[in-house]
Protein backbone atom coordinates (compact mmCIF):
# COMPACT_ATOMS: atom_id res chain seq x y z
CA UNK A 1 0.00 0.00 0.00
CA UNK A 2 1.37 3.58 -1.09
CA UNK A 3 -0.32 6.84 -0.40
CA UNK A 4 1.00 9.90 -1.01
CA UNK A 5 0.43 13.26 0.56
CA UNK A 6 1.89 17.05 0.44
CA UNK A 7 1.59 20.48 2.18
CA UNK A 8 2.27 23.77 0.61
CA UNK A 9 3.52 25.79 4.38
CA UNK A 10 4.36 29.78 3.03
CA UNK A 11 6.68 32.41 4.16
CA UNK A 12 10.12 32.10 5.34
CA UNK A 13 9.87 33.45 8.85
CA UNK A 14 5.74 33.23 9.39
CA UNK A 15 5.53 29.63 8.58
CA UNK A 16 2.50 28.19 9.13
CA UNK A 17 2.10 25.77 12.95
CA UNK A 18 2.34 21.79 12.42
CA UNK A 19 -1.56 21.47 12.89
CA UNK A 20 -1.92 22.84 9.90
CA UNK A 21 -2.78 20.79 6.85
CA UNK A 22 -3.37 20.89 3.35
CA UNK A 23 -5.05 18.41 0.62
CA UNK A 24 -4.38 19.66 -2.03
CA UNK A 25 -2.14 22.05 -4.18
CA UNK A 26 -0.59 23.33 -7.51
CA UNK A 27 2.77 21.63 -7.37
CA UNK A 28 5.16 22.80 -9.91
CA UNK A 29 6.18 20.53 -12.87
CA UNK A 30 9.96 20.46 -11.84
CA UNK A 31 8.41 18.97 -8.57
CA UNK A 32 6.05 16.29 -10.02
CA UNK A 33 9.21 14.97 -11.74
CA UNK A 34 11.18 14.71 -8.98
CA UNK A 35 8.89 12.93 -7.04
CA UNK A 36 8.56 10.21 -10.19
CA UNK A 37 12.37 9.73 -10.00
CA UNK A 38 12.12 9.60 -6.07
CA UNK A 39 9.37 6.78 -6.54
CA UNK A 40 11.43 5.05 -9.28
CA UNK A 41 14.65 5.31 -7.19
CA UNK A 42 12.45 3.73 -3.89
CA UNK A 43 11.67 0.77 -6.23
CA UNK A 44 15.43 0.36 -7.68
CA UNK A 45 16.84 0.22 -4.18
CA UNK A 46 13.50 -1.11 -2.08
CA UNK A 47 13.11 1.82 0.27
CA UNK A 48 10.20 1.74 2.19
CA UNK A 49 9.58 5.31 2.61
CA UNK A 50 10.39 8.89 1.67
CA UNK A 51 9.86 12.19 3.21
CA UNK A 52 11.24 15.13 0.31
CA UNK A 53 10.58 18.83 0.74
CA UNK A 54 11.41 21.95 -1.31
CA UNK A 55 11.74 25.33 -0.13
CA UNK A 56 11.83 27.56 -2.89
CA UNK A 57 11.90 31.49 -2.46
CA UNK A 58 9.37 31.42 0.75
CA UNK A 59 7.32 28.79 -0.78
CA UNK A 60 7.59 25.51 0.86
CA UNK A 61 6.61 21.99 -1.02
CA UNK A 62 6.88 18.64 0.86
CA UNK A 63 5.43 15.13 0.16
CA UNK A 64 5.59 11.53 1.06
CA UNK A 65 6.22 8.82 -0.53
CA UNK A 66 5.85 5.04 0.81
CA UNK A 67 5.78 3.20 4.03
CA UNK A 68 6.85 4.29 8.10
CA UNK A 69 7.59 0.37 8.83
CA UNK A 70 7.50 -2.72 6.19
CA UNK A 71 5.75 -4.75 9.14
CA UNK A 72 3.05 -2.00 10.42
CA UNK A 73 3.11 0.01 7.21
CA UNK A 74 1.64 3.82 7.82
CA UNK A 75 1.88 6.08 5.15
CA UNK A 76 5.01 8.68 5.47
CA UNK A 77 3.95 12.31 5.52
CA UNK A 78 5.64 15.35 5.75
CA UNK A 79 4.53 15.13 9.81
CA UNK A 80 6.56 11.90 9.76
CA UNK A 81 9.48 11.90 12.48
CA UNK A 82 12.65 11.02 10.74
CA UNK A 83 15.82 10.72 13.05
CA UNK A 84 17.99 13.32 11.35
CA UNK A 85 21.16 12.03 12.45
CA UNK A 86 24.53 14.12 11.62
CA UNK A 87 21.87 16.95 10.62
CA UNK A 88 21.88 17.27 14.17
CA UNK A 89 25.76 18.66 14.09
CA UNK A 90 24.28 21.69 12.22
CA UNK A 91 21.69 22.05 15.16
CA UNK A 92 24.20 22.13 17.70
CA UNK A 93 26.54 24.56 15.95
CA UNK A 94 23.35 26.94 15.57
CA UNK A 95 22.95 26.66 19.52
CA UNK A 96 26.81 27.37 20.06
CA UNK A 97 26.25 30.49 18.28
CA UNK A 98 23.10 31.82 19.73
CA UNK A 99 25.49 31.72 22.41
CA UNK A 100 28.18 33.82 20.67
CA UNK A 101 25.58 36.18 19.93
CA UNK A 102 25.36 37.09 23.51
CA UNK A 103 29.35 37.03 24.10
CA UNK A 104 28.95 33.92 26.35
CA UNK A 105 31.05 31.76 23.37
CA UNK A 106 34.23 33.01 21.32
CA UNK A 107 34.68 29.89 19.18
CA UNK A 108 38.22 30.76 19.06
CA UNK A 109 38.87 30.27 23.01
CA UNK A 110 40.27 27.00 24.01
CA UNK A 111 38.16 24.22 25.10
CA UNK A 112 39.54 24.31 28.52
CA UNK A 113 37.80 28.21 28.68
CA UNK A 114 34.86 25.85 29.48
CA UNK A 115 35.69 22.61 30.14
CA UNK A 116 38.99 22.97 32.65
CA UNK A 117 39.45 19.11 33.31
CA UNK A 118 39.21 18.46 29.73
CA UNK A 119 42.36 16.46 27.91
CA UNK A 120 43.15 13.97 25.62
CA UNK A 121 46.40 12.08 24.91
CA UNK A 122 48.31 14.91 23.87
CA UNK A 123 49.23 17.90 26.86
CA UNK A 124 49.41 20.95 24.63
CA UNK A 125 46.33 19.58 22.05
CA UNK A 126 44.45 19.41 25.55
CA UNK A 127 45.60 22.88 26.49
CA UNK A 128 45.07 24.38 22.76
CA UNK A 129 42.60 22.74 21.11
CA UNK A 130 39.40 25.62 20.57
CA UNK A 131 35.91 25.02 19.52
CA UNK A 132 36.38 25.94 16.27
CA UNK A 133 38.00 22.77 15.74
CA UNK A 134 35.04 20.79 17.07
CA UNK A 135 32.77 22.45 14.90
CA UNK A 136 34.95 22.14 11.60
CA UNK A 137 35.71 18.82 12.38
CA UNK A 138 39.68 19.33 12.65
CA UNK A 139 40.57 18.65 16.45
CA UNK A 140 42.92 15.57 14.94
CA UNK A 141 41.58 12.64 17.04
CA UNK A 142 39.68 9.90 15.61
CA UNK A 143 36.31 10.68 16.34
CA UNK A 144 34.40 7.57 15.20
CA UNK A 145 33.19 6.56 19.38
CA UNK A 146 30.32 5.49 20.70
CA UNK A 147 29.00 7.88 23.60
CA UNK A 148 27.95 5.09 26.36
CA UNK A 149 24.06 6.10 28.01
CA UNK A 150 24.12 7.83 31.02
CA UNK A 151 21.19 9.85 31.18
CA UNK A 152 21.54 13.91 31.40
CA UNK A 153 25.36 12.61 32.54
CA UNK A 154 26.23 11.18 28.95
CA UNK A 155 28.31 14.05 27.55
CA UNK A 156 29.93 14.42 30.58
CA UNK A 157 31.21 10.77 30.90
CA UNK A 158 31.85 10.91 27.38
CA UNK A 159 34.02 13.87 26.69
CA UNK A 160 36.51 12.64 30.08
CA UNK A 161 36.12 9.42 28.64
CA UNK A 162 38.58 10.87 25.71
CA UNK A 163 41.67 11.37 28.48
CA UNK A 164 43.43 8.94 26.52
CA UNK A 165 42.81 8.93 23.13
CA UNK A 166 45.76 10.19 21.11
CA UNK A 167 46.05 12.20 18.02
CA UNK A 168 46.15 11.15 14.51
CA UNK A 169 46.88 14.76 13.23
CA UNK A 170 47.82 18.24 14.80
CA UNK A 171 44.69 20.35 15.32
CA UNK A 172 43.72 22.19 12.05
CA UNK A 173 45.76 20.47 9.83
CA UNK A 174 43.40 17.87 8.67
CA UNK A 175 40.27 17.26 7.95
CA UNK A 176 38.57 14.32 9.17
CA UNK A 177 34.48 13.61 10.04
CA UNK A 178 34.41 13.62 13.88
CA UNK A 179 31.67 12.57 15.87
CA UNK A 180 33.83 12.98 19.12
CA UNK A 181 34.39 16.37 18.63
CA UNK A 182 30.61 17.54 18.14
CA UNK A 183 30.30 15.88 21.93
CA UNK A 184 32.99 17.45 23.46
CA UNK A 185 30.67 20.80 22.08
CA UNK A 186 27.56 19.13 23.20
CA UNK A 187 29.14 19.32 27.01
CA UNK A 188 30.53 22.84 26.46
CA UNK A 189 26.60 23.50 25.44
CA UNK A 190 25.62 21.94 28.65
CA UNK A 191 28.43 24.22 31.23
CA UNK A 192 27.28 27.48 29.35
CA UNK A 193 24.16 26.93 29.41
CA UNK A 194 23.80 25.31 32.88
CA UNK A 195 21.35 22.72 31.27
CA UNK A 196 21.22 19.11 29.69
CA UNK A 197 21.52 19.07 25.99
CA UNK A 198 18.16 17.97 25.65
CA UNK A 199 16.76 21.54 27.48
CA UNK A 200 19.30 23.39 25.83
CA UNK A 201 18.54 22.14 22.10
CA UNK A 202 14.85 22.91 23.23
CA UNK A 203 15.37 25.94 24.53
CA UNK A 204 17.82 27.51 22.08
CA UNK A 205 16.76 26.07 19.04
CA UNK A 206 13.59 23.98 18.64
CA UNK A 207 11.39 26.32 20.61
CA UNK A 208 12.30 29.73 18.97
CA UNK A 209 12.46 28.41 15.30
CA UNK A 210 8.48 26.90 16.15
CA UNK A 211 10.09 22.81 15.56
CA UNK A 212 7.35 21.60 17.92
CA UNK A 213 8.31 17.66 16.35
CA UNK A 214 11.91 18.02 17.09
CA UNK A 215 13.25 15.90 19.36
CA UNK A 216 16.52 14.59 21.05
CA UNK A 217 15.34 11.29 22.84
CA UNK A 218 13.77 8.11 21.83
CA UNK A 219 10.91 8.43 24.22
CA UNK A 220 9.37 11.48 22.62
CA UNK A 221 9.90 10.75 19.40
CA UNK A 222 8.54 7.54 19.23
CA UNK A 223 5.17 8.64 20.73
CA UNK A 224 4.65 10.34 17.14
CA UNK A 225 3.85 8.33 13.69
CA UNK A 226 7.89 7.25 12.88
CA UNK A 227 9.93 6.19 10.28
CA UNK A 228 11.91 2.91 11.26
CA UNK A 229 15.28 1.67 9.80
CA UNK A 230 15.46 -0.85 7.30
CA UNK A 231 18.44 -2.72 5.88
CA UNK A 232 18.06 -5.36 2.92
CA UNK A 233 17.67 -8.97 3.77
CA UNK A 234 16.86 -12.02 1.31
CA UNK A 235 16.26 -9.43 -1.20
CA UNK A 236 13.88 -7.18 0.90
CA UNK A 237 13.84 -4.50 3.10
CA UNK A 238 13.71 -5.54 6.62
CA UNK A 239 13.47 -3.48 9.97
CA UNK A 240 16.50 -2.86 11.69
CA UNK A 241 15.95 -3.77 15.92
CA UNK A 242 16.29 -2.05 18.33
CA UNK A 243 16.43 1.84 17.51
CA UNK A 244 17.67 4.15 19.66
CA UNK A 245 18.39 7.83 19.15
CA UNK A 246 22.52 8.61 19.31
CA UNK A 247 23.53 9.30 22.82
CA UNK A 248 25.62 11.83 21.41
CA UNK A 249 22.87 14.34 20.70
CA UNK A 250 24.74 16.51 19.28
CA UNK A 251 26.74 14.42 16.82
CA UNK A 252 23.68 12.65 15.57
CA UNK A 253 20.57 12.94 18.30
CA UNK A 254 18.05 14.56 16.83
CA UNK A 255 15.03 13.42 15.26
CA UNK A 256 12.57 16.01 13.30
CA UNK A 257 9.88 15.71 10.71
CA UNK A 258 9.83 16.95 7.59
CA UNK A 259 7.96 19.89 8.10
CA UNK A 260 9.79 21.08 10.91
CA UNK A 261 13.42 20.61 9.15
CA UNK A 262 12.11 22.51 6.22
CA UNK A 263 11.28 25.23 8.95
CA UNK A 264 15.03 25.22 10.16
CA UNK A 265 15.85 25.64 6.22
CA UNK A 266 14.20 28.84 6.24
CA UNK A 267 15.16 30.33 9.38
CA UNK A 268 19.01 29.64 7.81
CA UNK A 269 18.37 31.15 4.38
CA UNK A 270 16.52 34.07 6.95
CA UNK A 271 17.34 36.95 8.56
CA UNK A 272 17.79 35.34 12.18
CA UNK A 273 13.83 35.99 13.48
CA UNK A 274 12.64 33.00 14.79
CA UNK A 275 8.93 31.79 14.77
CA UNK A 276 8.05 33.99 17.73
CA UNK A 277 9.81 37.28 15.92
CA UNK A 278 12.44 37.31 18.13
CA UNK A 279 16.05 37.59 16.62
CA UNK A 280 17.08 34.60 17.23
CA UNK A 281 20.87 34.70 15.11
CA UNK A 282 21.81 38.05 13.48
CA UNK A 283 21.90 37.50 9.88
CA UNK A 284 26.26 37.67 10.00
CA UNK A 285 26.08 35.14 12.24
CA UNK A 286 23.88 32.76 9.86
CA UNK A 287 26.60 34.56 7.46
CA UNK A 288 29.37 33.11 9.22
CA UNK A 289 27.95 29.41 9.28
CA UNK A 290 27.85 29.36 6.08
CA UNK A 291 31.44 31.06 5.33
CA UNK A 292 34.36 29.04 4.73
CA UNK A 293 36.71 28.07 7.54
CA UNK A 294 39.06 25.85 5.80
CA UNK A 295 39.21 23.78 2.44
CA UNK A 296 38.97 19.70 3.05
CA UNK A 297 42.46 18.88 1.50
CA UNK A 298 42.77 17.41 -1.42
CA UNK A 299 39.00 18.34 -2.61
CA UNK A 300 37.30 20.99 -3.96
CA UNK A 301 34.43 20.87 -0.94
CA UNK A 302 34.89 23.35 2.40
CA UNK A 303 33.94 23.64 5.82
CA UNK A 304 31.64 26.05 7.43
CA UNK A 305 30.97 26.41 10.94
CA UNK A 306 28.71 22.98 11.40
CA UNK A 307 27.32 23.27 7.21
CA UNK A 308 29.37 21.36 4.42
CA UNK A 309 29.85 23.23 2.09
CA UNK A 310 30.60 22.71 -1.81
CA UNK A 311 30.44 25.04 -5.33
CA UNK A 312 28.41 23.83 -8.29
CA UNK A 313 29.02 26.18 -11.47
CA UNK A 314 30.50 28.31 -9.07
CA UNK A 315 27.01 28.33 -6.60
CA UNK A 316 27.40 28.07 -2.98
CA UNK A 317 25.41 24.81 -1.12
CA UNK A 318 25.55 24.38 2.39
CA UNK A 319 24.86 20.82 3.26
CA UNK A 320 24.40 18.36 5.76
CA UNK A 321 23.59 14.93 5.71
CA UNK A 322 22.91 11.67 8.50
CA UNK A 323 22.95 8.05 8.62
CA UNK A 324 21.98 6.02 11.78
CA UNK A 325 20.08 2.70 12.35
CA UNK A 326 18.74 2.11 9.06
CA UNK A 327 18.15 5.58 7.85
CA UNK A 328 19.90 7.73 5.01
CA UNK A 329 18.97 12.18 5.06
CA UNK A 330 19.88 14.93 3.75
CA UNK A 331 19.24 18.93 3.79
CA UNK A 332 20.68 21.01 1.22
CA UNK A 333 20.49 24.88 1.34
CA UNK A 334 21.76 27.33 -1.66
CA UNK A 335 21.23 30.31 0.00
CA UNK A 336 22.49 33.07 -3.33
CA UNK A 337 19.12 30.97 -5.21
CA UNK A 338 17.00 31.12 -1.67
CA UNK A 339 16.52 27.75 -2.47
CA UNK A 340 17.03 24.67 0.23
CA UNK A 341 15.84 21.08 -0.01
CA UNK A 342 15.41 17.67 2.93
CA UNK A 343 15.24 14.51 1.29
CA UNK A 344 14.79 11.71 4.52
CA UNK A 345 14.95 7.64 3.93
CA UNK A 346 14.52 4.80 6.07
CA UNK A 347 16.69 2.55 4.32
CA UNK A 348 20.41 2.27 4.52
CA UNK A 349 20.39 2.26 0.90
CA UNK A 350 18.80 5.83 0.70
CA UNK A 351 21.57 7.44 0.12
CA UNK A 352 22.11 6.13 -3.30
CA UNK A 353 18.63 7.65 -3.97
CA UNK A 354 19.78 11.17 -2.02
CA UNK A 355 22.29 11.59 -4.05
CA UNK A 356 19.96 11.26 -7.21
CA UNK A 357 17.64 13.21 -6.14
CA UNK A 358 20.17 15.44 -4.67
CA UNK A 359 21.59 16.06 -8.61
CA UNK A 360 18.12 16.38 -9.81
CA UNK A 361 17.13 18.96 -7.85
CA UNK A 362 20.03 21.05 -8.45
CA UNK A 363 19.97 20.87 -12.16
CA UNK A 364 16.27 21.01 -12.28
CA UNK A 365 15.71 24.10 -10.16
CA UNK A 366 18.64 25.77 -10.74
CA UNK A 367 20.80 24.16 -13.63
CA UNK A 368 23.35 23.47 -11.58
CA UNK A 369 25.76 20.32 -12.10
CA UNK A 370 28.90 18.86 -10.69
CA UNK A 371 31.44 18.39 -13.05
CA UNK A 372 32.69 14.78 -13.87
CA UNK A 373 36.22 14.78 -12.09
CA UNK A 374 35.10 17.32 -9.13
CA UNK A 375 36.90 16.23 -6.11
CA UNK A 376 34.49 15.93 -3.70
CA UNK A 377 34.13 15.12 0.26
CA UNK A 378 32.20 13.21 2.69
CA UNK A 379 29.05 15.50 3.97
CA UNK A 380 27.94 12.93 6.61
CA UNK A 381 25.82 10.93 4.25
CA UNK A 382 27.43 8.26 1.66
CA UNK A 383 28.09 9.77 -1.56
CA UNK A 384 29.53 8.37 -4.97
CA UNK A 385 31.44 10.01 -7.94
CA UNK A 386 29.44 11.28 -11.00
CA UNK A 387 28.59 8.78 -13.48
CA UNK A 388 30.50 10.59 -15.97
CA UNK A 389 33.93 10.59 -13.66
CA UNK A 390 37.02 9.13 -15.52
CA UNK A 391 40.58 7.74 -14.40
CA UNK A 392 43.87 9.49 -14.90
CA UNK A 393 44.62 7.85 -18.37
CA UNK A 394 48.27 7.87 -16.50
CA UNK A 395 48.39 6.66 -13.10
CA UNK A 396 50.41 8.03 -10.70
CA UNK A 397 53.36 5.81 -9.28
CA UNK A 398 51.73 3.65 -6.84
CA UNK A 399 54.55 2.79 -4.14
CA UNK A 400 54.46 6.64 -1.91
CA UNK A 401 50.51 5.20 -1.33
CA UNK A 402 51.32 1.56 -0.08
CA UNK A 403 51.36 1.06 3.70
CA UNK A 404 50.00 0.35 6.75
CA UNK A 405 47.34 3.63 8.11
CA UNK A 406 46.33 3.67 11.43
CA UNK A 407 42.74 4.97 13.50
CA UNK A 408 43.41 4.04 17.03
CA UNK A 409 41.49 3.17 18.88
CA UNK A 410 38.83 1.79 16.01
CA UNK A 411 41.07 0.31 13.69
CA UNK A 412 43.79 -0.17 10.68
CA UNK A 413 43.70 0.05 7.00
CA UNK A 414 45.90 -1.75 4.37
CA UNK A 415 47.27 -0.39 1.17
CA UNK A 416 48.52 -2.89 -1.10
CA UNK A 417 49.81 -2.59 -4.99
CA UNK A 418 48.04 -5.59 -7.31
CA UNK A 419 47.65 -5.65 -10.66
CA UNK A 420 49.19 -2.06 -10.98
CA UNK A 421 45.96 -0.83 -8.95
CA UNK A 422 45.67 -0.23 -5.46
CA UNK A 423 43.70 -2.58 -3.33
CA UNK A 424 42.75 -0.97 0.35
CA UNK A 425 41.65 -3.04 3.11
CA UNK A 426 39.92 -1.45 6.08
CA UNK A 427 39.72 -2.96 9.53
CA UNK A 428 36.95 -1.18 11.73
CA UNK A 429 34.46 -1.78 14.24
CA UNK A 430 35.44 -5.74 13.67
CA UNK A 431 34.28 -5.10 9.99
CA UNK A 432 37.02 -5.78 7.09
CA UNK A 433 36.07 -4.38 3.66
CA UNK A 434 38.49 -4.66 0.51
CA UNK A 435 38.03 -2.00 -2.17
CA UNK A 436 40.04 -1.65 -5.33
CA UNK A 437 40.64 2.05 -6.69
CA UNK A 438 41.99 4.31 -9.10
CA UNK A 439 43.44 7.65 -9.32
CA UNK A 440 40.84 10.67 -10.67
CA UNK A 441 43.15 13.53 -9.54
CA UNK A 442 46.48 14.29 -7.87
CA UNK A 443 45.64 12.26 -4.34
CA UNK A 444 42.25 11.23 -5.28
CA UNK A 445 40.75 7.79 -6.04
CA UNK A 446 37.45 6.25 -6.34
CA UNK A 447 36.67 2.79 -5.47
CA UNK A 448 35.81 0.62 -8.68
CA UNK A 449 35.43 -2.48 -7.17
CA UNK A 450 34.27 -3.73 -3.64
CA UNK A 451 32.75 -1.98 -0.96
CA UNK A 452 32.81 1.14 -1.16
CA UNK A 453 32.47 1.23 -5.37
CA UNK A 454 31.94 4.81 -7.01
CA UNK A 455 32.70 6.65 -3.41
CA UNK A 456 35.83 8.57 -3.19
CA UNK A 457 39.30 8.18 -1.25
CA UNK A 458 41.84 10.38 -0.71
CA UNK A 459 45.16 10.59 0.26
CA UNK A 460 46.46 13.44 2.37
CA UNK A 461 50.45 14.73 2.36
CA UNK A 462 51.91 16.31 5.42
CA UNK A 463 54.29 19.14 5.37
CA UNK A 464 57.12 17.30 3.89
CA UNK A 465 54.91 16.24 0.58
CA UNK A 466 55.21 12.89 1.58
CA UNK A 467 51.65 10.95 2.14
CA UNK A 468 50.51 11.27 5.97
CA UNK A 469 47.23 10.12 5.94
CA UNK A 470 44.53 7.73 3.78
CA UNK A 471 40.74 9.42 4.12
CA UNK A 472 37.85 6.91 3.82
CA UNK A 473 34.18 8.22 4.30
CA UNK A 474 35.37 11.19 5.38
CA UNK A 475 37.66 9.78 8.11
CA UNK A 476 41.40 9.47 7.90
CA UNK A 477 43.76 6.86 9.04
CA UNK A 478 47.73 7.71 9.60
CA UNK A 479 50.33 6.01 8.33
CA UNK A 480 52.35 3.86 10.45
CA UNK A 481 55.60 5.23 8.91
CA UNK A 482 55.83 8.58 9.71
Amino acid sequence: MRRRQFILLAGVTGIVPPEVRSSTVQESGRFDEIAKLISAKMAEHHIPGVAFGVLKNGQITARGFGVTNVDDPQPVTPETVFPIASISKTVAATALMTRVRQGRVDLKSPVRRYLPEFRVQDEIVSREVMLWHLLTHTPGWEGQLTAEDRGTDTLNFFTAGLRDLPQLASPGSVWSYNNAGFGVAGRVIEVVTGKSIHEALRELVFAPLGMSRAFSRTGEAMTYRFAVGHRQQQGQPAVIRPFDLSTNVTAGGVATTLADLLRYAAFHLGDGIGAQGKLVLSRALLEQMRTAQLRKNCTDDEMGIGWQLRRINGVLTAAHGGTLGGHCLHLQLVPDRNLAFAILTNHTDGWRLIQDVERATLRSYEGLALKPNQPIGHRGVNEAMTAHATPLTKQPSLEAYVGRYRRPPVGTVEVREQDGKLVVTNQTGGETSNTTIVFYGPDVAYAIAGSYTGMPMEFVRNQSGTVGWIRINGRIAKKADI
